[in-house]
């Protein structure tokens, strides 16, 4: 799978801690204990430590990951060295199905953007627990299709929507995900998130800069504070 880091196989003794893991994922909370044994069976833990690399573009796809804690970027690398983050994924996430279905390699690499544990459940029992488990099936359909639908969004705004209506949405986003009234941490580095809408550094700092002036939010490192969540929407398209 091209990782530089060592999968720890899951044993008897962990099995029972990582079928917890996989109960509490959206794609796995209807399979039973006798499933979900099935599964682990399956399964292998990877730990990745911040910057290390979960595989490179061109790996063999032998299954997906799923993340258990941490943050893991997919990324595209230009030939002149120049990175494009094309999506994000915190805890709960997964990737790298459509491509275990596809027997294709990997068209993106991932890196790890904070310290994570991954579970790689293997292609095999995957399909294996396809077979038996319809439900399994219609939330695995759900997921690719929630995927698509996300992709199809991201090719709207890069192509319709102006650099300052990405940065609103995100920002309102991100408010509405933390639970928090208006404020709210940036879920990564603003280069790192710059590059997921599709902008540079330079021009989301900017755009920040001019909505800070607008008295529309303040920006402390990381932390975002919406002042004015009513016209902050009107910039939102």
């Amino acid at each position: 799978m091209g990782h530089r880091h060592q999968a720890i196989i899951i044993m008897t003794k962990s099995k029972i801690r990582i079928q917890d893991f996989l109960a509490r994922m959206p794609l796995f909370s209807e399979l039973t204990e006798r499933e979900l044994d099935h599964l682990a069976l399956g399964t292998t833990e990877v730990n990745v430590a911040r910057g290390e690399m979960v595989f490179r573009r061109g790996d063999a796809c032998m299954g997906f990951h799923s993340v258990v804690y941490g943050q893991i970027k997919l990324l595209l690398v230009s030939p002149a060295g120049g990175e494009k983050v094309v999506r994000l994924i915190g805890p709960g996430g997964s990737f790298g199905e459509a491509l275990m279905f596809l027997d294709k390699d990997y068209v993106v690499s991932a890196q790890a953007l904070a310290d994570t544990l991954l579970l790689h459940v293997g292609k095999e029992v995957v399909l294996n627990e396809l077979e038996r488990h319809p439900g399994f099936a219609r939330k695995m359909l759900a997921s690719l299709s929630q995927r698509l639908h996300s992709l199809m969004a991201d090719v709207e705004a890069y192509s319709l929507r102006s650099g300052t209506e990405r940065v609103v949405a995100y920002l309102l986003q991100g408010a509405r995900q933390s639970g928090a009234t208006h404020s709210f941490r940036l879920e990564t580095s603003k280069t790192v998130i710059a590059s997921r809408l599709n902008l540079t550094p330079e021009h989301f700092s900017r755009i920040l800069h001019d909505l800070c002036a607008r008295m529309l939010i303040s920006v402390k490192g990381r932390e975002i504070t919406i002042l004015d969540p009513v016209n902050l929407r009107h910039y939102q398209g």
